[in-house]
């Protein structure tokens, strides 16, 4: 039958507090989303940017001198004795740049490393080359793939991987919340490997986003993707309709921001630069640069972070079998003696195990809803 027109549940005054209550999550996400994207991105500017001036002599330490004063702490600018070395160091992500002064001026850049920190250099060179009256040529010793254009690439695959891992968050820990813990941990495993798998593909054979080395760049992906999947389950026990909003925030919000994919921390807020040291959307990024392009140098580290995550998040799943035992546990203690004549609805056990079921299912429905 359905409620009538009295009914307080269906009441209009009701059913604006629901909506009111429920309004929360997305007007926090978008102050959130303001805030971190914003603050990460809205006006970048180097600092202590590395960069090398090639010579031994007077001139080219006048230059570097003049270089560091001017840029008042943009630049960190050291002479290298040959080309040779300016490029060992931009093959190490030592450097973003080296520039070769002389009649016909050089610069070198890595773009795989950056594409946004090679623009900042080149236009710092550039008219160092135009006051010097020449034009200048600028040599990419670590260009991105073909199929990687900007050189962001690699940091849409990450968004990728990321919405894929935390919305598979959303059905198991809220569709599958009635499994036992060892069903959705496998769910959670089997699904990280179906998202580093599209990841793959999609990186290499679809669009060409990298040239070689995908199968270390799908377990990357695994790593990262299982690490997030591990922690949102395991965070779900205890969080519940406030997974989404905590996954956005640390998979999102601050993930994304400090990965290194569009900007390096030499030209972000100093906030985002530590994360990047430590983040597992960095870790994933930088990976993958060290891994295509840059011969594994600085690889482990890198791998280290992902591992940390993936390692947090069994120790999540872990708290969280502890915690739901002691739930089933205090559901099957002795209840008080039930009154002659109770109605089943009435029974302690009745209102114990089934309370709050509805507004649980709802609000997981709504959580996938905003995934």
């Amino acid at each position: 039958m359905s409620a009538g027109p009295n009914n307080a549940s269906g009441s209009p005054a009701a059913v604006l507090r629901h909506v009111l209550s429920h309004l929360v999550t997305p007007l926090l996400m978008c102050v959130g989303m303001g805030f971190a994207y914003l603050g990460a991105f809205h006006a970048p500017a180097p600092h202590d940017m590395r960069v090398d001036v090639v010579g031994s002599g007077p001139s080219a330490q006048v230059l570097a001198q003049t270089l560091q004063d001017k840029g008042d702490g943009a630049l960190s600018v050291r002479t290298v004795a040959d080309r040779a070395t300016a490029e060992d160091h931009l093959s190490t992500q030592a450097s973003y740049g080296a520039y070769l002064p002389g009649k016909s001026p050089e610069l070198l850049v890595a773009s795989a490393s950056s594409d946004t920190s090679a623009t900042v250099v080149e236009k710092v060179f550039t008219r160092v080359a135009a006051e010097q009256g020449e034009p200048l040529m600028v040599t990419d010793v670590a260009p991105s793939a073909d199929g990687d254009a900007t050189g962001q690439g690699i940091f849409f695959l990450l968004v990728v991987l990321s919405i894929g891992s935390y919305a598979s968050v959303a059905v198991i820990g809220g569709a599958g919340a009635a499994l036992a813990l060892w069903i959705r941990a496998a769910l959670a495993a089997g699904a990280s490997l179906v998202v580093s798998v599209i990841g793959m593909a999609l990186a290499g054979p679809v669009f060409g986003l990298v040239d070689h080395g995908l199968g270390g760049l799908w377990a990357m992906a695994w790593l990262y993707s299982a690490g997030i999947l591990l922690i949102g389950v395991g965070l779900h026990t205890f969080l519940k309709r406030w997974t989404t909003l905590s996954l956005m925030v640390l998979f999102v919000m601050l993930n994304f921001t400090s990965s290194g994919g569009i900007f390096r921390p030499e030209v972000q807020p100093g906030f985002f630069g530590a994360l990047h040291s430590f983040w597992n959307g960095a870790g994933f990024v930088e990976g993958v640069r060290s891994h295509v392009y840059f011969g594994g140098h600085a690889l482990g580290g890198h791998l280290l972070v992902l591992t940390l995550w993936f390692v947090a998040g069994l120790a999540l799943m872990g708290m969280a079998g502890r915690a739901e035992a002691q739930r089933r546990r205090a559901v099957v203690a002795p209840v008080p003696p039930i009154a002659e004549g109770a109605r089943p609805e009435e029974r302690p056990e009745a209102r114990q195990i089934g309370a709050g079921t509805d507004e649980d299912a709802e609000e997981e429905m709504e959580e996938a809803v905003v995934v």
